[in-house]
């Protein structure tokens, strides 16, 4: 029985890590994509217009 006691973690544990696999593949692209890389694309438009400001308004 200690095999077994020694083997279930880790059996337990790829489950689990392929069910994440999984959920992430699943909802890669689809109906939300539009959606979630406009947010992404306004992230990086704010960061980018912050970064650009000017620090020396003399120049």
């Amino acid at each position: 029985m200690d095999y077994v006691s020694a083997l279930l973690p880790p059996a337990v544990m790829a489950v689990f890590f392929i069910g994440v696999i999984r959920v992430i593949v699943k909802t890669q692209g689809g109906a939300n994509k539009a959606k979630e890389d406009a947010a992404v694309d306004a992230a990086l438009a704010r960061v980018e217009g912050t970064r650009q400001a000017p620090a020396n308004p003399d120049v």
